[in-house]
């Protein structure tokens, strides 16, 4: 209501404000981390060993909009893949998508950690994260430098070698993909379609 109908925006104003910012970031994250423990403790309660259950709850539970973004494009006939949250992971989607591993991990007595612990820790963790990005300005994930040298491992390296052996095999080639038109020779198009209806 405040950001709304305060007078002069002094609202809007005072929490844009980057350290009042800082301090309402770093609650969300707080806000976050406590339901996703939540979520995989609860879901623990009804399913023992659902482990995908308990981490699909804590996921849902951390980033809910995130991932309901994705529903209501659907809901909408709108499919755009480039801001997909499943496909392309923000960083609180992701976090909540590793903290719900973890407390699967510690809800089914496979992280030896008292829960308080591991909330603690993950708090802290998402908080300076998070607060850190949003200083700053920045995009780039924390997970990115553990990712690149785990992804290799999981799904093997994409090598000159294989590319170079797979067309020695076929010898049909394919014509190449047309050029992706830039937004002005988009726009050009839509205003002579324009044009043509209106005459």
């Amino acid at each position: 209501y405040l950001i709304f109908f305060c007078p002069m925006n002094l609202f809007y104003k005072c929490v844009s404000f980057l350290p009042m910012k800082l301090i309402f970031v770093a609650m969300k994250e707080v806000v976050r981390v406590r339901k996703i423990a939540a979520g995989v403790h609860h879901a623990h309660h009804q399913y023992h060993h659902g482990w995908f259950i308990m981490m699909a709850i804590g996921w849902v539970k951390g980033s809910g909009v995130a991932l309901l973004s994705n529903f209501e494009q659907l809901l909408r006939g709108v499919w755009k893949p480039d801001t997909n949250e499943v496909l392309n992971m923000s960083f609180p989607t992701k976090a909540s998508l590793y903290g719900a591993i973890l407390f699967t991990l510690q809800q089914t007595h496979w992280l030896p950690m008292s829960e308080a612990n591991l909330i603690f820790f993950f708090t802290m963790f998402m908080i300076i994260c998070k607060v850190f990005m949003t200083a700053t300005h920045s995009h780039a994930s924390p997970f990115a430098p553990v990712e690149s040298c785990i992804c290799p491992v999981f799904f093997g390296y994409v090598s000159s070698g294989y590319d170079s052996h797979h067309e020695e095999h076929h010898e049909v080639s394919h014509p190449p993909p047309p050029l992706a038109k830039s937004k002005e020779e988009l726009n050009e198009g839509t205003r002579k379609r324009k044009a043509k209806k209106a005459e």
